[in-house]
């Protein structure tokens, strides 16, 4: 791979642009892959929680993990109805989000797409080089005061 700048100029490159950059080219290949099977990354967020449960979710136990990513917020309200209306999830005698049939079958397809997502942004990096890029970026979010956290 063909680096942008040598080492001594490649120090001094500002992470918020890098950093900017990354994220709009990896969320960019995610949405595009999900969108093949007409599933938006946030719908994606919430399949992945209702089918990892084995006894379903609320709508508030989904927002409750999901409301920080990406700023989604108020809008999975949106796309937990998307998802009901697409018969994609029911809600159980308990109001507990489920997996439907084809709500299987379509989350099983983008698990399996975002897998190879995963494996394609990852080729040549080794899992020493991944730990220590996540531990360098949450020191910086730490030391500007910001806060984040993924389950």
């Amino acid at each position: 791979m063909e680096y942008s700048h040598n080492d001594t100029e490649l120090v001094k490159q500002p992470i918020g642009y890098w950093s900017w950059a990354a994220h709009k080219a990896v969320v960019t290949n995610i949405r595009t892959g999900l969108a093949q099977f007409d599933v938006t990354q946030p719908q994606w967020w919430v399949l992945n929680q209702v089918a990892t449960s084995e006894s379903g979710r609320t709508r508030e136990e989904v927002t409750n993990v999901l409301k920080g990513y990406l700023d989604v917020g108020a809008a999975l309200a949106e796309e937990i109805d998307v998802l009901l209306g697409r018969d994609l999830l029911a809600l159980d005698t308990e109001n507990r989000l489920r997996l439907t049939s084809e709500g299987d079958t379509v989350y099983r397809q983008c698990a399996e797409r975002q897998t190879a997502m995963r494996k394609q942004a990852h080729d040549g990096i080794s899992d020493e080089e991944y730990l220590i890029t996540l531990k360098v970026l949450q020191r910086m979010i730490h030391n500007v005061g910001g806060e984040a956290w993924h389950h």
